[in-house]
This record gives structure tokens, sequence and C-alpha cells, in this order.
């Protein structure tokens, strides 16, 4: 086809080499972006899989040192805060680590292989800096194994919790047909059953009235 600037030919096909690659410019950035949009980034998340374990588990060691029995020698506020501390840096190490290994492996956070590698890593790091190479081989078999049993449990644990939660929020709004079995002493009266019952105590506190009038005279 000639390339003379006549027609729509020359439009289609003889696109200058700069305008080419200025098109082709344009089309890798939109690409990108596309790769970079927020529900494809594999970072999504992090902080709540690493910030909120992090302060539950500082709560969690904070509640254990208030029981601990050393707490008469070293002092509760002292060994709660020890407990608290404690155990906010290994679930922080060990958080931190699933989700390295969970953002380098392009995974999903339910990845329980994550876990593992994050419990490993973790372990050998802090078990290295208290008790050498035996202390890191130790600590990373306990992490990795700890971690990813933890982690496998809320895993399947997840939906039942959705579950009753949806169905808690469901009763809240009364578009649930669940109710309490009968021998369970808390019962949801509906229309009908709740004005039978102010009924019969209406006729009670008139049946009681009256027998007491009778007494008196």
């Amino acid at each position: 086809f000639p390339c003379d600037g006549s027609g729509s030919v020359w439009t289609t096909f003889c696109l200058p080499s700069r305008s080419r690659r200025a098109a082709g410019v344009r089309e890798m950035s939109s690409e990108e972006r596309a790769t970079d949009a927020p529900g494809s980034r594999p970072s999504d998340g992090w902080k709540g899989r690493i910030i909120v374990p992090t302060l539950l588990a500082g709560v969690v060691g904070g509640g254990a040192g208030l029981v601990s029995k050393h707490r008469k020698v070293l002092g509760t506020g002292t060994i709660a805060a020890t407990y608290a501390a404690n155990l906010a840096i290994v679930t922080g190490s060990y958080c931190g680590a699933r989700e390295i290994a969970r953002d380098a492996r392009a995974s999903e956070p339910d990845d329980l292989f994550n876990s593992v590698i994050g419990g490993i890593a973790s372990g050998a790091l802090l078990g290295r800096l208290q008790g050498g190479q035996l202390g890191a081989a130790k600590y990373a078999i306990i992490f990795a194994v700890a971690g990813t049993a933890l982690d496998f449990t809320t895993v399947q644990l997840r939906p039942h919790f959705q579950s009753f939660k949806n169905t808690l929020t469901r009763i809240k709004n009364g578009n649930s047909s669940w109710s309490f079995p009968e021998w369970s002493p808390i019962q949801v009266l509906d229309e009908e059953a709740l004005a039978a019952k102010r009924a019969r105590e209406q006729q009670l506190y008139a049946e009681r009235t009256f027998g007491k009038l009778n007494k008196e005279e």
C-alpha cells in the first residue's frame, strides 16, 4: 500500500515510527495500570494480617501476665508488660515473615505453605537470637508447626463464624425464621404469642386481686 498520505490506508498502516512508539508506550502504561489495580495487588490487606494479630497477641500476653505466678515476685505491671511485648514480638515476626513469603510467591492469603515458610523463617531468626544454631532449628520447627496449625484452624472456622455473624444480623433485622428450640428458656415471641401472654398475665392479676378482696371481706 502506498504511504503518500492520501486516504485511510496511510492512517492505518503507515504511522510514523514515533507515533507507533508512543502508542506502544500508552498501551504498556494501560496494562501496567490494570496490573497495579487495587484489586489485583498481592499486598492488599497486609496491615490486617500483621498489625491486628500483633495487637491481639499483645492483649492476650498482657492478660496472661496478670494471672502469672511470677507477678508476685516481679510485679504485676512488669510481668504483664513483659508477656505482652514478648508475645507481640513473636506474633509480629511470624505474621511479617508469612506476609513476605506470600508476597514473594504471589499466592493467596489462605495458602498454608506461606505459614510454613513464615514459621521457619521467624522461628529461626528468634531462635538464633535466643539459643544459637540449636535454638534456631528448634524454634523454626515449633513456629512452623504452631503457626500452620493456627492458620489452618482459622481457615476452617472462618465460614462458620461468618455464618453465625450473618445469622445474628438477620435476627437483629427481623429477617430470619431461625428460633430457639422449645426446651430453651429463651424464647422469641411473635405478636400473637406476646398478646396471648399479656392476656394470661392480666387474667392472673385479676384473679389474684379478686381473691384478695374476698379474703378481706
